[in-house]
């Protein structure tokens, strides 16, 4: 029987994630995301450095310092950035990260100039339809036909770039959370909030119980992850095994849900470690957690960008289920909660090799057996045998 893993303190999970929707962090906009959670690490006690940009990267000591693991949840957000300043005093919008306009219409938002905060509506361009009657009903959706209104006084653009407003600036969406007593959580910006509350859970939980790990572990928290380029440079350290902290998106032609944690088997960049996401399975499976495989055609998480970037590391990715992902997104305490326990049994488990803490190099003594040889060459009997091609050549 497996030990009984540190017990997340959800109300501690619910309060950071409140907290940390209050705070815009569109990719580009994260220095306040990032002092947060610092500090939260300062009150557990785990050390951390940051790095030129702002990526935290903490440290978990355990028994041995390799092979050791990193977990990695990211603190940047969707959101917008002023493209143009129209005649009319309007702002156009590009996107920060994938998503679309149809979710940016209607949205209460936050404009950050060099000099302060002005408050605005994102609309599409006929907004009325005692104006424009059903033609507003015909306009295309895309961000050439929406526009940011501010509240103030700006009806021309001399008036805008008289209040400070240029090209570039962030805009950063209300999140408009609801926690309800049925558990559902609804708000902008779970991905990855809700991760990275569910990561800081499992880490008090982790330090409050005492236990010692096996192996180090390095907690990232990352800033650029929805513009692809999250953990690239996050990996100062002899890392073996890196597990992405995500989103499971809960819609039809899916398997995940939102009363259970999700194990990616493959996303937008292939599949993820055959035998890492299979230790997952068995943790959660040990541990008696909801836990569904999952695989996500149109996603790419931290553990991609590492990957591109050279590191020569295990990856797998566990995720919280997620309804309307990118858009109004609704999760259940039940996902967030079954994420936090299996993020805790992992940084407490063995590693999945304790071989990777070298290189295979030229023997294959050490290397991993996904099934046994003869297993897999029994797949499928229709493959001939090499000594039935030899005799049909030498028929011929």
């Amino acid at each position: 029987m497996t030990s009984k893993i540190p017990e997340p303190d959800l109300g501690y999970l619910q309060k950071v994630l409140l907290e940390m929707l209050a705070i815009p962090s569109p990719t580009g906009f994260t220095d306040t995301i990032v002092r947060y959670v610092a500090e939260r690490l300062e009150e557990m006690g785990i050390p951390f450095e940051l790095t030129r940009r702002g990526t935290i990267r903490a440290t978990l000591k355990g028994k041995k310092n390799s092979p050791d693991r990193a977990v990695s949840a990211h603190l940047d957000t969707i959101g917008a950035a002023v493209r143009a300043v129209k005649d009319n005093g309007r702002l156009a919008l590009a996107p920060l990260g994938c998503w679309s306009s149809r979710f940016a219409e209607g949205s209460r938002v936050s404009l950050f100039t060099d000099n302060g905060v002005i408050r605005g509506s994102v609309l599409p361009l006929m907004a009325s339809g005692h104006a424009f009657n059903t033609a507003v009903d015909e306009m295309p959706i895309s961000w050439d036909h929406i526009e940011l209104r501010l509240d103030a006084y700006c009806a021309t653009r001399a008036d805008c770039e008289s209040l400070g407003i240029s090209v570039g600036d962030f805009v950063a969406f209300d999140p408009l959370p609801e926690f309800t007593e049925t558990g559902h959580i609804s708000a902008r910006h779970l991905d990855d909030k809700a991760g990275v509350a569910a990561l800081l859970a499992a880490l008090k939980a982790i330090v409050d119980s005492g236990e010692e790990l096996m192996i180090d572990c390095h907690p990232l928290f990352t800033i650029t992850e929805e513009t692809g380029s999250g953990a690239a440079a996050a990996l100062p350290w002899d890392v073996s095994e890196f597990v992405g902290i995500d989103i499971a998106p809960v819609a039809p032609g899916q398997h995940s849900s939102e009363h259970a944690v999700s194990i990616a088997m493959q996303d937008s960049g292939g599949p993820y470690d055959y035998h890492l996401s299979r230790h997952l399975l068995r943790l959660a499976s040990d541990n008696e957690l909801p836990a569904r495989r999952d695989l996500f055609r149109y996603y790419f998480s931290d553990a991609h960008s590492a990957v591109t970037a050279g590191h020569d590391i295990r990856t797998a990715l566990l995720a919280f289920g997620c309804d309307a992902t990118h858009g109004y997104e609704r999760t259940h305490i039940d996902s967030l909660a079954a994420l936090s326990r299996l993020l805790g049994a992992y940084i407490l488990s063995p590693p999945v090799f304790a071989s990777d803490a070298q290189p295979a190099k030229s023997s294959l003594d050490r290397f991993s057996h996904q099934l046994e040889h003869d297993t897999q060459m029994e797949s499928d009997t229709r493959v001939p045998s090499v000594d039935s091609l030899v005799g049909q050549r030498s028929e011929n």
